[in-house]
């Protein structure tokens, strides 16, 4: 029997080691999965390279876990605002390296990397420094940046509901970056605030597909 549900988020996360990639979803604090983040730093892993649409603020969530130094690179395309101060205070001091990326590139690169794309060439980013060290071409007269896609070991995410299988359905735009950091990474884990009975969910309503989760963690 297929049975994706964890007990708990330290039990859906024991393996992910010091190193590792890992996405997490949240357009700030919309769609963040808080509780995830909370037991990865009770796990412990270390040196991470995070990869999500903030550096996070105040201090819960993704602001917690910079602040207990897990954080050795983060992949990002809005670092600041007033009180990304966790942030601020380890990038000025030299202690963690940050890859500015363009929202919508970081959104394609991502969901290159579930859909099996290659790359891509997107005008965003040519002739600034966000384009030092890439390939350019120039198309039907108009200049591009070719862009890498964007795969992770682990993937956090929030939805509102889901069945042992792994399917999803979200809140609104809480959604944001959850499907495709799902299909982009090895290990989705995905908490959700109710888990349903199989059958439970209208098929039209399922945006993320249990085949891209594998784990689950009511909370």
């Amino acid at each position: 029997m297929i049975n994706k549900i964890f007990a708990t988020a330290a039990e859906a996360l024991h393996d992910l080691p010091d190193g590792a990639t890992v996405m997490i979803g949240g357009f700030g604090n919309a769609g963040m999965p808080s509780e995830l983040i909370d037991g990865l730093i009770d796990q412990g892993a270390r040196d991470l390279t995070i990869i999500n649409n903030n550096a996070g603020n105040g201090e819960t969530g993704l602001a917690a876990l910079l602040k207990a130094r897990r954080v050795r690179k983060i992949i990002c395309s809005f670092p600041r605002q007033h009180d990304s101060h966790h942030f601020d205070a380890l990038y000025r001091a030299g202690e963690i390296v940050l890859e500015l990326v363009p929202q919508g590139n970081l959104a394609e690169r991502i969901r290159a990397a579930g859909a099996g794309i290659g790359g891509f060439y997107t005008p965003t980013g040519y002739g600034t420094a966000l384009a030092e060290g890439k390939e350019t071409r120039e198309i039907n007269g108009r200049h591009y940046v070719f862009e890498l896609p964007l795969a992770a070991d682990f993937a956090l995410i929030k939805a509102l509901k889901g069945d042992r299988w792994g399917n999803l359905v979200y809140r609104k735009t809480a959604r944001n970056f959850g499907p495709i950091m799902a299909a982009a990474a090895r290990i989705a884990v995905a908490q959700v605030s109710e888990c349903v009975g199989l059958g439970d969910l209208d098929p039209e309503t399922v945006v993320t597909p249990g085949i891209y989760v594998q784990r689950l963690v009511q909370v």
